[in-house]
């Protein structure tokens, strides 16, 4: 039997009942976050649990709970489900309440969920590169909210699907914003460029964490808008996200990136970002 964490419990998977009338049911009025666990610790909580906070700030949804109790319900709720490497999936609603798209009364309460899963590191593309294919970016215009809102990148996510691809590389005419549940990042001479962090996209924690290895590792970073034709002409192109962590990209629509091998940058980046993922705890 699995754990789910529901407001401030820890119950059983088979307790955990969503009302009909819940507002992220019927209006996906709600936040998400998801973080990474390596050999049982949480990686980047402290800024995943910050975002989790922003994002309810930008909808003007109240989280009922501190910061400090929320890491230790999500920790409480890895140890429940002893979870090695994997990751944790909360979310938020503004509540249950009667159909009506303008906010609930003050005593409504937000309803927190949160999931526990144990997954494999996803090696073989780490090693081995994916290959991504270009498709219209849809979205909303307030991509920095990590909302329940999902159905642009469901469907650019499927789209990549059924053309046998690993992501969906999404743009806005022709300049490249980011992946359907990635940022997108490219290399060209010794340098690093990907999107800026502002509203048509989200601030990826491993994205910061991208930028933080490059740092360290000398590679220089343009935090600029590139389009679909230099992204082609990159020397190597990455794709990152807390479960894909950085994946180098080798073929973009049939287009190979760097002959269809893995860069010289991208195997530093991923050497510097093995650094930071926490070891195994010794007794």
């Amino acid at each position: 039997m699995g754990y789910s964490l529901l407001n401030d419990r820890i119950i059983g998977d088979e307790q955990v009942v969503v009302n009909k009338e819940d507002r992220g049911y019927q209006f996906g009025d709600g936040v998400y976050e998801v973080i990474k666990v390596y050999n049982g610790q949480f990686f980047m909580a402290e800024e995943h649990i910050d975002r989790f906070y922003l994002s309810a700030e930008k909808i003007r949804l109240t989280i009922p709970y501190t910061k400090h109790k929320l890491h230790q319900l999500l920790h409480e709720l890895v140890e429940a489900n002893e979870i090695h490497t994997g990751h944790v999936y909360c979310q938020i609603t503004r509540g249950a309440t009667a159909r009506n798209h303008i906010f609930p009364s003050a005593d409504v309460t937000p309803v927190l969920t949160g999931t526990a899963v144990e997954a494999a590191r996803p090696v073989a593309n780490l090693e081995n590169g994916v290959k991504a294919t270009f498709v219209e970016d849809i979205r909303w215009l307030r991509c920095d909210i990590k909302s329940l809102n999902l159905l642009g990148a469901i469907l650019a996510k499927q789209e990549a699907f059924e053309k046998g691809y690993y992501e969906a590389i999404l743009h806005r005419g022709e300049t490249i914003t980011e992946g359907s549940s990635t940022n997108v990042f490219g290399v060209k001479d010794g340098v690093l460029y990907t999107h800026p962090a502002n509203n048509l996209i989200l601030k990826g924690i491993t994205r910061e964490a991208i930028l933080t290895c490059a740092a360290e590792i000398g590679l220089p970073v343009k935090e600029q808008p590139i389009t679909k034709e230099q992204l082609l002409a990159m020397d190597e192109v990455i794709v990152a996200s807390t479960t894909s962590e950085v994946t180098p990209v080798i073929e973009i629509d049939g287009k190979q990136i760097n002959g269809a091998q893995v860069g010289e940058w991208t195997r530093k980046l991923q050497a510097q970002f093995e650094t930071k993922i926490p070891a195994a705890i010794t007794i």
